[in-house]
């Protein structure tokens, strides 16, 4: 068995990955390892050939893999280790782990780890829609991969059931394949994205969005031959033909990794528990990028990976694992993101909480509360499924140490 020591490995190679490894390097941390298991590193921006990467993190556009070029080639340069086709498969602690590579077995020591593993779109069969089971139905990912990996054909006539970012980037990579695209379905009454991401991809190629419809069942027997769609207010159902179906969104981190190793997961979010340094409910490891939001830009997650990399080198120099006062949250709230905080701290990661709602509200008040004292509210316009809401932790200050959980409340 091949023995590995490191200070740091990183179990992800995508943005958030590749970003915490190139800023603990510029911080002067001396062996920085980086596993994944794909054959490159990049994530899943190697797949997406469209413009829109880099904005936040980068201060530019690039495409897909430009994005993804350009944090490998800079990790590298930075001497940043970066291992691929090596996937972690158990714990022996919390910071030796066990792996399989083409060689064959091997062990990792180090002295922390950063989970970065990222997230996943629930295919078909975890959304529980009923009908056969023909050709023709992918996620996101896998028609990108389709697409831009293995240059196979998708078929002729698409539909794409989701309508977030990622429903237009798939709108764009059928289009680039030649497929004609029917429409978006979603069963709200709007699409869940930024008018930017709409008019490059479903305006462009003049692709309709189909609100309050929801797929009912599939139809087809060697490939999709068609859909039953269902409006979720009146019952009204109708049929599509398709030969293509793309699910997008419903999106899940990649947890199992940290629940092997008997990190405790967050029933809401299905992702680590985390604190404000992104520490873990184990000692010694860290989780970053949309493994903890999912499922946010890359630039979102590359910054993620950034912040961590502060929280690691902390934590190298004074080894302190902070105790956590938990963050309650209750419907239409669906996830809060840290969902814990140590009192004494008095900032988030990037000066705010991340949470998502489970319905769209309009003017809603969100009042964070500790027992019956009010420590921050704010009015919002409009929140809507899939896009981020930021929560200011200006109200970190007053939180007592003593006292009983924070809560977030939304009130219409």
């Amino acid at each position: 068995m091949e023995s590995l020591e490191t200070d740091i490995l990183i179990v992800g190679a995508g943005p958030a990955g590749l970003a915490a490894a190139l800023e603990l390097r510029k911080r002067g941390v001396g062996r920085v390892l980086v596993v994944d298991r794909e054959k490159q590193a990049g994530g899943i921006p190697r797949h997406c050939e469209h413009i829109g990467f880099g904005m936040r993190d980068l201060y530019r556009l690039l495409d897909g893999p430009g994005y993804a070029a350009h944090y490998v080639r800079l990790a590298e340069k930075n001497q940043v280790e970066i291992l691929t086709e090596t996937t972690i498969t158990s714990w022996a602690d919390a910071t030796h782990l066990k792996a399989t590579r083409p060689s064959g077995l091997a062990e990792i020591k180090a002295s922390a780890v950063v989970l970065a593993t990222g997230c996943r779109e629930r295919p078909r069969s975890a959304r529980l829609i009923p009908g056969s089971r023909p050709a023709g139905i992918f996620t996101t990912g896998a028609l990108q991969n389709f697409v831009y990996i293995n240059q196979h054909p998708v078929g002729k006539r698409a539909l794409v059931i989701g309508a977030d970012h990622v429903g237009f980037s798939a709108i764009m990579t059928l289009k680039h394949a030649g497929v004609d695209v029917v429409a978006m379905v979603t069963d709200l009454p709007r699409h869940q994205s930024y008018l930017p991401y709409k008019l490059v991809s479903a305006d462009r190629y003049r692709v309709p969005i189909w609100t309050e419809l929801k797929i009912s069942r599939i139809l087809g027997k060697k490939r999709v031959e068609a859909v039953e769609l269902i409006n979720v207010r009146t019952g009204i159902t109708q049929q599509i033909e398709c030969d293509t179906l793309v699910f997008t969104g419903d999106w899940i981190p990649d947890y199992e990794l940290g629940h092997a190793g008997g990190i405790e997961i967050d029933a809401h979010s299905h992702s680590p528990r985390v604190n404000l340094k992104l520490q873990t409910s184990t000692k010694g490891v860290f989780a970053a990028g949309n493994l903890i939001h999912a499922a946010e830009t890359a630039d979102v997650a590359a910054l993620s990976g950034r912040y961590v990399a502060g929280c690691v080198q902390d934590y190298l120099r004074t080894g302190a694992w902070a105790s956590a006062l938990p963050i309650e949250i209750t419907p239409p709230i669906e996830w809060v993101s840290p969902q814990t905080i140590q009192p004494g701290e008095f900032s988030a990661p990037h000066g705010h909480f991340i949470l998502r709602v489970q319905e769209i509200l309009e003017h809603p008040t969100l009042t964070v509360w500790q027992g019956e004292r009010c420590l921050w509210k704010k009015q919002y316009g409009t929140l809507i499924p899939n896009l981020p809401v930021h929560v200011s932790d200006s109200w970190l200050r007053q939180v007592d140490a003593t006292s009983e959980p924070v809560r977030f409340q939304l009130t219409r």
